[in-house]
């Protein structure tokens, strides 16, 4: 019997027989256990004690596991939940992931596969009996482990932006990273799907253990199986020794699938296998190897469409389709534009040994702002690569960045904006002369500043840089016209002093 670990769990079946063996087995491994037989004794244990993990079959006579769920994820509770469901019940997992189980089994539950799962979810080392993966890396270059020392500048803290929809996504992966459903990453090329996924390997108890990046696309056809599952010396012409594939290289941390669309049907059915059974078998071997493994997929194709064209399966497209998290195009987020640029600015100056970290002029950021960014945050990243490669001063300039179209000046609004105050036959030089120059000149500042707010979709930021004027300097001016942002759009109130009225300011 194995040293107590003094992890209680909960076990909740109806069928005595099965009970009696899953306590059996995890009393083997050290555990204390408590059993119920439906969701109103699972409750009552749950009343009067913590459990490291509660692990219920999905049908129950009085209710199913997603009950038991629910209770705990409504009362905050910190027990992870494993989720035992009828063999080929693919619905009933991804509702038990989708309600915030850490983890599914299906039956007849393997027992070896059993214990795996219950270990990886209170963090602890690998039973007995489960496989080690054979040693080596795995040859393609599209896989990597992080580097622990890196932990310092996690990817997380390089997901730059306040926007809302940036707020979001790290809320998801805040909740995604605490149990093992799958995770699908959907966006435009650029948009930092691989700093997504590292993001939520960081944040999860998985942190010290490999993380794997695959460019599914990037692997010829012939080599996929050989790249996932690995291979046994002499399997094929050329295999003159043992190699690991990316499966049993991640074991015990996360595996990012990226561009998953680019897989062949005939590697869609070997890779949901593997999903599945929790399993693989290298190329050349005669038996599989169990591996703990959690899967984050990417795309920039939308994969319920090529569902429909018949180029991705519909089962692996649910099965890796239980969290999706979608991310945002820059253009959508053009605020965290300052925020973001600084930071590639920072790490271009860290890797590049500077003294000093370049910075961009007013001018430059109106350039950045105006443009579409077609190619996402990758192509500010390579914008700014070039901008500090070729500039010779610290200050970073439109014709640094080589964009195409330079932002409108200040002088060409005001031109357009006042040009339609005069009579039409009128020239400017015959206009009648203000009888209040200062409430005239208010009033075209006014009107051009409620313009750029338009124009950028009422982000202060944007406009402000639009105009040459740096956030401080657009707040106060729109605090001194009495321009103010709402939901409803731009609203004209009463114009003050912000030097004098300090309250307001």
């Amino acid at each position: 019997m194995s040293t107590p670990t003094h992890h209680r769990l909960l076990v909740v079946d109806d069928e005595p027989d099965l009970r009696t063996l899953y306590e059996l087995t995890l009393l083997r491994e050290g555990y204390d256990i408590e059993t119920a037989g439906c969701v109103e004794d699972a409750r009552l244990l749950l009343a009067e004690h913590r459990f490291s993990a509660v692990i219920t079959d999905m049908r129950l006579p009085d209710g199913t596991g997603l009950d038991i769920l629910k209770q705990l994820e409504s009362e905050g509770r910190p027990e992870k939940a494993i989720v035992i469901t009828a063999y080929g019940s693919a619905e009933n997992a991804v509702s038990a992931l989708k309600a915030g189980a850490y983890d599914y089994l299906t039956k007849p539950v393997d027992l070896k596969q059993f214990r795996a799962v219950i270990a990886s979810a209170l963090n602890n080392e690998a039973p007995p009996g489960v496989q080690e993966p054979i040693q080596g890396a795995p040859a393609n270059a599209t896989a990597h482990t992080a580097a622990p020392s890196e932990k310092s500048r996690s990817a997380l803290a390089r997901l730059a932006g306040n926007s809302p929809c940036m707020q979001q996504v790290r809320v998801l992966i805040d909740k995604v990273s605490r149990s093992m459903a799958p995770v699908l990453l959907w966006g435009e090329s650029g948009t930092g799907k691989e700093l997504v996924a590292r993001a939520i390997h960081d944040v999860s108890n998985r942190a010290s253990q490999p993380f794997i990046a695959v460019n599914c696309g990037a692997i010829p056809e012939q080599l996929l199986e050989a790249e996932f599952f690995g291979f046994r010396k002499g399997a094929f012409t050329g295999a003159t020794e043992e190699r690991e594939g990316f499966f049993q290289a991640a074991n015990g941390g996360t595996l990012f699938l990226d561009e998953i669309g680019d897989l062949p049907l005939a590697m869609q059915s070997k890779l949901l296998r593997a999903i599945q059974e929790r399993a693989v078998r290298a190329v050349g071997a005669t038996q599989e190897v169990q591996v703990d493994v959690r899967i984050v997929s990417a795309s920039h194709k939308d994969l319920q469409a090529e569902v429909h064209a018949g180029r991705f399966r519909q089962d692996l497209f649910y099965r890796l389709n239980v969290i999706q998290i979608t991310l945002p195009a820059l253009r959508e987020r053009l605020e965290d534009l300052p925020l973001l640029s600084q930071r590639i600015l920072e790490r271009i100056a860290h890797e590049s040994g500077m003294t000093g970290v370049p910075q961009l002029s007013l001018a430059a950021q109106s350039a950045l702002l105006s443009h579409r960014f077609p190619g996402n945050v990758r192509e500010l990243e390579n914008l700014l690569h070039r901008a500090v490669a070729l500039s010779t001063q610290h200050i970073l300039e439109p014709e640094d960045l080589g964009l195409a179209t330079p932002a409108p000046s200040l002088e060409k609004i005001e031109v357009e904006v006042a040009a339609p105050i005069h009579a039409p036959g009128v020239s400017p030089a015959e206009a009648p002369l203000p009888t209040d120059l200062v409430a005239h000149l208010d009033q075209i500042e006014r009107d051009i500043l409620v313009q750029a707010l338009e124009k950028h979709r009422l982000n202060r930021t944007a406009a402000g840089a639009s105009l040459g004027l740096s956030l401080r300097q657009m707040r106060y001016r729109m605090a001194r016209l009495g321009v103010q942002v709402s939901d409803q759009g731009v609203v004209l109130g009463e114009r003050f002093d912000p030097d004098t009225d300090t309250d307001q300011a």
